[in-house]
C-alpha cells in the first residue's frame, strides 16, 4: 500500500483538494486498496474546522464529494501534522515550499527524500496557488489534478 500525505498551511483548501482529487482518482480507475491517503496542515489556524466551502463547492462541480471520503479515514475536520507522520506515509507533498519548510520543522531532515511539491511530479514544477488569497478555487483544482496525475504516472498508475 502506498501512503500518501498532502500538506498545506491549514488543511481546509489544498491539501484536502488533493486528498479527495486523488481518492477519486483511484475510485475510477480501481485501484484504490492500494493508497491509503490523507491531508494535514503545518500550522494550528484552522484546527477543527472542516473543508472551506469554496473548496468544497469547487470538487462538487467536478462530481467530487467529501463527506463520505472523508469519514473513511475518521477525519473530518482539520488536523496538524505529527512527527510521526514522517514514519507512517511513502510521500509527504506539500502545496508551495512555504509548507515545505514548516515541515522540516516538524520533522527535522528528509533522510528518506520523502517530501516534494506536489506540482514537482510534473513538467511545470512549482507551488500550487492558494485560493484562500486568489480566490480562484478552478485554478486551484486545476494545478491539483494536474499533480496528482503526474503522481499516478509516476507511480506506475
Amino acid at each position: 500500500m502506498i501512503k500518501i500525505l498532502f500538506v498545506c498551511l491549514g488543511n481546509i483548501c489544498r491539501s484536502p483538494m488533493a486528498e479527495f482529487i486523488l481518492k477519486d482518482m483511484t475510485t475510477r480507475r480501481g485501484i484504490a486498496a492500494d493508497f491509503s491517503i490523507a491531508s494535514a496542515a503545518t500550522s494550528n489556524e484552522e484546527i477543527g474546522n472542516g473543508i472551506y466551502p469554496p473548496a468544497k463547492a469547487e470538487l462538487a462541480c467536478h462530481g467530487i464529494g467529501t463527506d463520505r471520503l472523508r469519514a473513511e479515514v475518521a477525519a473530518k475536520t482539520a488536523r496538524r501534522i505529527r512527527r510521526s507522520d514522517y514514519a507512517e506515509y511513502d510521500y509527504l507533498i506539500a502545496m508551495e515550499n512555504f509548507n515545505i519548510r514548516n515541515m522540516m520543522r516538524e520533522f527535522g531532515d528528509d533522510p528518506e527524500n520523502k517530501i516534494c511539491r506536489l506540482l514537482d511530479f510534473t513538467n511545470r514544477p512549482g507551488d500550487i496557488d492558494d485560493p484562500w488569497y486568489t480566490r480562484k478555487f478552478d485554478v486551484t483544482y486545476e494545478q491539483i489534478t494536474a499533480g496528482c496525475e503526474a503522481l499516478l504516472e509516476k507511480l506506475g498508475y
